[in-house]
């Protein structure tokens, strides 16, 4: 990695980005799995059904998050999960969802399937070799044009995004006929959804939204497959022609207070990401999508890096609910315990983007910054006292993640 990178705008490249991309993940980004080795299994949860605010369909977080962020989208396009779970993975970290009419077995199977396809991104050495040796220039592009930057994490997060599109648009189920977690997974497949998904939300859209147990979108069957309908088409464009419209901006308001562009771009509930500073470049009317849906020519076919990772997540998916049983759990849940804790869990903490808005949060309220864990999803931070703990604690609810104290 570049220890000082150039300043966004200097490399700023899509197509150079995607083709980068493309060369990593040529031949076999995924090793096949021996699903006939994969031991049954059983994961346990715990549920917590989510209630509508009054008069609408939606909670009163939930409400009040579209209302204030989620603006031109209408209320009405927005579908709520059933039901918040927590559950350990195999990997033994905690982990946060949202269940819909296909069940508590959706966000956890993804979860497992996550954690497959990322220790065979571990192992490929392929991967490893190619992305050792990436010129300068190439490092430089992919950090300024990605967010994510090194070539491992683009493709974790490539696939946590496809983990995260099934689970929200699961709660849409009843809008297809769809009766099972594979068959829905394959029709998402089947009708281009992941692709869409890819080339009409924004970073920060699928994030919050993902927390919240919100999908501002709706579905239908057309010539046999799921797509979206045109009232969604409609607003997923128009919500990230705001989003872009809203970095440029911010870009002027800089430029004029002459001071850097990063000081103005978040928020704290993470509407304004860090890829903002990529949009606030673009050519007024230029839409980016992710580059790794770019098409490439490669022995005489056409495929993009998103295909191989759709391909690669809905196979493992599929695989793996029929090995994993997922239940409620019989205990109940334990009290908390209202003693001081330096080390707690964030389960739907997932970048340094998600670090920088816990440390402010933490911040305000005189707390030193905190030290992360993004693969355990730990933090460890030093409270002076118990109020400033559960003061810090609601803080960072109150910006869409979820807190699991450790005892």
């Amino acid at each position: 990695m570049l220890t000082d990178p150039p300043p966004p705008h200097a490399h700023y490249d899509r197509a150079a980005a995607a083709r980068i991309l493309f060369e990593l993940a040529a031949g076999e980004l995924f090793r096949p799995a021996a699903w006939d080795e994969q031991p049954p299994r059983t994961i346990e949860y715990r549920e917590e059904v989510l209630r509508p605010a009054r008069g609408s369909h939606l909670t009163a977080g939930q409400l009040s998050y579209v209302l204030r962020y989620l603006q031109p989208c209408p209320t009405y396009l927005v579908t709520s999960a059933g039901s918040r779970i927590t559950w350990r993975d195999s990997d033994g970290i905690v982990n946060v969802g949202h269940t819909g009419p296909l069940g508590a077995a959706v966000p956890v199977v993804a979860r497992e399937a996550t954690l497959m396809l990322w220790k065979m991104l571990a192992g490929n050495q392929t991967l490893a070799r190619r992305a050792a040796e990436l010129s300068r220039e190439e490092r430089a592009v992919l950090a300024a044009t990605t967010t994510d930057g090194v070539p491992l994490d683009i493709f974790r997060t490539g696939i946590d995004a496809a983990a995260k599109a099934l689970v929200q648009h699961a709660f849409l189920a009843r809008q297809t006929s769809c009766t099972t977690p594979a068959e829905f997974a394959r029709a998402l497949l089947d009708g281009g959804i992941f692709k869409t998904v890819a080339s009409t939300w924004y970073w920060s859209l699928q994030a919050t939204t993902y927390r919240r147990g919100i999908i501002p979108a709706s579905l239908v069957t057309y010539a046999g497959q799921v797509r979206y309908s045109v009232d969604t088409t409609i607003t997923l464009r128009a919500l990230k022609d705001a989003q872009l419209e809203a970095a440029r901006e911010l870009a002027d308001r800089a430029r004029s207070a002459n001071v850097e562009l990063g000081t103005l771009l978040d928020d704290g509930h993470g509407t304004t990401p860090s890829s903002a500073a990529q949009y606030a470049h673009l050519a007024a009317g230029d839409r980016p999508r992710c580059p790794a849906q770019a098409t490439q020519a490669s022995n005489g076919h056409r495929w993009s890096v998103l295909d191989q990772v759709a391909h690669a997540f809905v196979e493992t998916f599929t695989q793996l609910v029929d090995v994993i049983e997922v239940i409620p759990t019989a205990a109940a849940a334990k009290a908390a315990s209202g003693v001081i804790g330096e080390v707690f869990e964030v389960p739907d903490m997932t970048c340094d983007h998600c670090t920088k808005t816990i440390t402010r949060a933490l911040g305000e309220l005189g707390v030193d910054p905190p030290e992360f864990d993004l693969v355990t999803k730990r933090v460890i931070a030093a409270f002076p006292s118990a109020e400033i703990r559960e003061r810090s604690f609601e803080a960072i609810r109150e910006r869409g993640y979820t807190v699991v104290p450790v005892t």
